[in-house]
């Protein structure tokens, strides 16, 4: 993921570059929809009639404060004779994103230095139809497209309006774009624009000579020009201040868990672990989807990218935050998967955060064969992960609503998705979506999966069922003891395809996917093969 310091609360995240430009911002799901992608939000300083977006030419130390989804950003320019300490956050309750930056003059003279804010949107994901106006009631900017909208606000010692503004087109009949006019430190007014559109906004700090000012720059994301009013209303009335300390305090408190105890760890290792649990935090969504990455470059490479759910991703990352000691959004995750669960019990490719089919290379129909254009491993991990979840847990009230449409479901499939000359799972795609085959990795993946299911239905009860999944996961172990482990190898092999003939072909790769052999239970990890 190139994106540095994301901060966001599960329907908002707003993700950085390195010249510290905001480059994608997520609303209202984490993953879905980037009404910045292929632009930037910018950030410059006026000051001595020189103007610098912060860029290559300053020294960026752009960092996160310990414990906590607030960043601690340094900004240091040789030539203005400044450094600006920024804060970011997402508000963790209501959508709102906020920046406090704190301006040292380094010079001896007091200067006016003036914080110019850039919003370049493109909503929904492209540039057409796109409004930006200036809203007197609020003093502040709001951009909107359909039911898509967001408000930009400041203030500087509770003043709560921008110096200057001006709203204008960008990438169209020759105009680059607003932004251009902050380059003289003025800015034109105008306030109303239609079609592909950017804004300014500017805020002035007197600063005196060897001293600090601060300034507040939001942005409110909601449905409707009420609902960011109302958002703004909440800044102004709490303070930016209070809901950055509010945020600050509530991220420590959800990261300070008493499980697993770190006191025996050395300090950077447990700064690590806490740091990487937040992060993977900010790339959940609301409604349990887990991303497997959020940042728009990518889309030029192949017009795509990667803010998808995989099954199999978004279960071991729930068996993690479990085991970590966070079962809400695991339980989120396993929600969003009973509802995505194809009729048949299988899951598809990939999902959007929404829980819609995503996009997909994987065909239905490959040599004029019909095929599911499935990686089996997807459906089997979310049953392991979810009996893993219940052993430590005991949610015997969550599991029941899941039991049938998502357990048991897959399970069946997975008995009947087999391969009948072998008894192994028939050929579906490997982890890294390249090759389609008998998979080593799924074999184990569906081992455990089957195992889970048959712990499940004794525990409700249903010791036929039980037996029945008991007996496959049984079967397939014997049949991987027999097709894919290779005595000419002396170890086991990675895949078997079969060819046009009828033939199996083994893959005799050694690569990581073996490691699915022994992580979900079909052999022991010091098992001498």
């Amino acid at each position: 993921m190139p994106r540095d310091i994301p901060v966001g609360n599960g329907r908002l995240l707003v993700c950085f570059d390195q010249e510290y430009r905001i480059r994608d911002l997520f609303f209202p799901h984490v993953g879905q929809e980037n009404h910045v992608s292929g632009d930037f939000c910018r950030f410059g300083v006026w000051v001595d009639g020189f103007f610098r977006w912060v860029g290559p030419e300053w020294r960026r130390d752009l960092l996160y404060a310990p414990d906590t989804m607030v960043t601690q950003v340094n900004l240091f320019h040789d030539e203005l004779g400044l450094l600006l300490t920024c804060r970011d956050a997402v508000d963790f309750h209501e959508n709102i994103y906020l920046r406090e930056v704190v301006v040292e003059n380094l010079r001896p003279a007091a200067r006016d230095i003036r914080l110019f804010f850039a919003q370049s949107f493109n909503i929904s994901g492209n540039r057409v139809g796109d409004t930006a106006a200036f809203d007197p009631e609020t003093g502040g900017i709001v951009h909107y497209k359909g039911s898509r909208y967001f408000l930009a606000g400041g203030s500087v010692n509770g003043d709560t309006a921008f110096a200057q503004f001006a709203v204008g087109q960008k990438k169209v009949n020759g105009k680059e774009g607003t932004f251009r006019d902050a380059e003289d430190g003025f800015l034109s007014g105008n306030t109303i624009a239609q079609g592909s559109v950017d804004s300014v906004a500017a805020l002035h700090l007197a600063v005196p000579g060897n001293g600090r000012a601060s300034a507040y720059y939001w942005l409110a994301a909601g449905e409707s020009w009420h609902e960011v009013r109302r958002l703004d209303g909440v800044v102004r009335g709490k303070t930016p201040q209070t809901l950055l300390q509010r945020t600050a305090d509530y991220w420590q408190l959800w990261v300070r868990k008493e499980m697993p105890r770190l006191d025996l760890l050395p300090a950077k290792v447990a700064d690590l672990y806490h740091r990487s649990l937040l992060v993977v935090q900010s790339q959940l969504d609301w409604q349990g989807g887990v991303l497997a990455g959020n940042d728009s470059d990518v889309i030029q490479f192949n017009r795509d990218t990667y803010s998808y759910v995989w099954p199999r991703d978004g279960a071991l990352a729930a068996n993690a935050l479990d085991m970590a000691g966070y079962p809400i959004p695991a339980q989120r995750f396993f929600e969003f998967c009973g509802a995505a669960i194809e009729r048949e019990g299988y899951f598809l490719h990939k999902y959007n955060p929404d829980g819609t089919l995503a996009s997909s290379w994987h065909p239905w129909l490959n040599n004029g064969q019909s095929q599911l254009p499935i990686q089996e491993d997807e459906t089997a991990l979310v049953v392991w992960a979810l009996w893993n979840h219940f052993v430590l847990y005991r949610d015997i009230e969550f599991i029941k609503p899941l039991y049938r449409p998502l357990i048991k479901n897959a399970a069946d499939f997975m008995c009947r998705y087999r391969d009948q000359e072998t008894g192994l799972p028939s050929p579906s795609y490997d982890l890294w979506e390249e090759r389609r085959g008998i998979l080593s990795f799924t074999t184990g993946a569906v081992f455990g999966g089957l195992t889970a299911a048959s712990l499940f239905c004794s525990v409700f009860g249903e010791e036929e069922k039980a037996g029945e999944y008991q007996k496959a996961a049984a079967e397939i172990r014997d049949a991987a003891s027999k097709h894919l482990w290779r005595e000419e190898l002396g170890r086991f092999c990675r895949m078997l395809s079969r060819e046009a003939d009828g033939e199996l072909r083994v893959d005799a790769v050694c690569d990581s996917s073996l490691w699915g052999l022994f992580a979900f239970g079909l052999y022991e990890p010091d098992d001498p093969r």
